[in-house]
């Protein structure tokens, strides 16, 4: 709760105070938005607009004409966006609000209900301004959400390949460990033109394949059933236009990374990108380049952060880190900081929030592949995941990639690990203060044996 409205009274009473008496409150919908103004400014306090063009500018004139200063809605959906750009645009201060703030007392829930709450909320300075990227920010977000829809449909695609395959019975996936390598697409192109002969096909391998040519013949002894080759011909034709879109996001990536660069940029050349892009469907420009000219610093450099990580967490965030006051108000934002319920001084609980952040996932993803690393992060991770499981651990591990990665973007500083075996140490070292400290309360001495030493 802000502390300007409060104010204190003759007899030393606190009392709640209007900060905001030309505020408004809408409830979002798709077909019809609901207004709430101060009743003290018209007689008709509550109107509803349709949802479309036309109405929205009707919507900002009623507004500007009783000289409203600020609105405030719920993030409904994407119905919200069509709005909060025409209110910009009229020069109004909108306040995009987490729905979980606005709650309604239970059983007096309506359109009328809830535009009129939500304008007393901000009357008295009680609803939190959301984060909403620049304009340059959400349309690179724009494309590269579009751009892992067209890869999440890819996958499907080749599973719908995979289907069709064996319900032929050619084993082509027990022999080929990606069917849209080199080898499984120029057999499955072979297929689709009309050879059926296994022998043939198992000519088409390549040379890089642990299968043998004998190996891959005998998977290849398929029923050629009909019904099959059309699914897997439709799945094949599918696969190669969802390539095309995602090579026509690529470039609208680049092009959109290119404007968000700074003009006082990094101006040497970036850092060799030290980690392979392992991903199936890897960007068709220098996106590790883009990065480091956007961020003006290699954050690729944080152990199992990848240049995908990388870009889909500036697509979300950007650039700029003063919306969060702290990396630890950051990672409550991305929903993977701890969150304690204390009560009486006991802590109820610490789990946190649920959330669908994609930022958070693909922090996520950076520490569950950090389970084989020899760096400090990984032995961070392994360390957690041996007391206190996997899922926690992959949590607290993200936690901690997002914080370096907030500061590395807010100091502009490059990042150097440690490596696993100083790490181990100065654990070992902060458990032997601990015990130290222990056993002197205890009355005890600790005393290292040679082998300890």
């Amino acid at each position: 709760m802000s502390k300007r409205g409060w104010r204190q009274g003759k007899k030393g009473t606190s009392e709640l105070r209007r900060i905001n008496p030309r505020a408004a409150g809408i409830d979002i919908g798709s077909a019809s938005h609901w207004v709430a103004i101060d009743p003290s400014l018209t007689d008709q306090p509550v109107r509803e607009f349709k949802a479309y063009t036309g109405d929205l500018h009707a919507l900002a004139d009623w507004l500007v004409e009783h000289k409203i200063q600020t609105v405030a809605m719920e993030s409904t959906g994407v119905y919200w966006i069509p709005l909060f750009e025409v209110l910009r645009e009229r020069g109004l201060e909108v306040c995009l609000v987490d729905a979980r703030a606005t709650k309604q007392v239970a059983g007096r829930k309506s359109d009328v209900s809830d535009c009129q709450w939500i304008q007393e909320l901000h009357s008295y300075g009680l609803l939190k301004q959301a984060f909403v990227p620049e304009a340059q920010i959400a349309t690179l977000r724009s494309y590269v959400r579009q751009r892992d829809r067209w890869v999440t449909e890819a996958g499907r695609s080749i599973q719908h390949m995979q289907q069709a395959l064996e319900l032929m019975n050619v084993k082509l996936t027990e022999v080929v460990s990606d069917i849209t390598g080199t080898t499984g697409m120029a057999i499955i192109d072979s297929i689709l033109a009309g050879e059926r002969d296994a022998g043939r096909l198992s000519e088409l391998r390549d040379s890089r394949c642990s299968h043998s040519q004998e190996e891959i013949a005998r998977a290849l002894l398929g029923s050629w059933r009909e019904e099959h080759l059309f699914a897997l011909g439709q799945a094949r034709r599918y696969y190669t236009y969802l390539g095309e879109q995602i090579a026509a996001c690529d470039t609208q990536i680049a092009a959109a990374m290119a404007a968000c660069a700074s003009p006082g940029g990094p101006s040497s050349e970036p850092p060799k990108a030290g980690k392979r892009d392992a991903s199936p469907h890897p960007f068709g420009f220098d996106a590790h380049g883009h990065c480091y000219q956007m961020a003006g610093v290699d954050l690729t450099a944080i152990d199992g952060v990848g240049v995908n990580t990388v870009l889909k967490v500036l697509a979300e965030t950007g650039i700029d880190m003063s919306p969060w006051r702290s990396e630890r108000a950051f990672g409550s934002w991305l929903g993977i900081a701890p969150n304690p319920r204390k009560s009486g001084g006991r802590v109820l609980r610490s789990t946190t929030n649920p959330n669908s952040q994609r930022a958070a996932m693909a922090f996520r993803l950076a520490a569950r592949s950090l389970s084989n690393s020899k760096s400090a992060l990984g032995a961070f991770y392994r360390r957690l995941r041996a007391r206190i499981g996997a899922p926690k651990a992959i949590t607290a591990t993200a936690y901690k990639i997002a914080k370096l990665f907030y500061l590395m973007l807010k100091n502009k500083r490059p990042y150097q690990d440690v490596g696993q075996a100083v790490y181990d140490e100065r654990f070992r070292a902060r458990r032997v203060r601990s015990l130290n400290r222990m056993a002197a309360e205890l009355g005890f001495e600790l005393v290292a044996t040679g082998s300890a030493a």
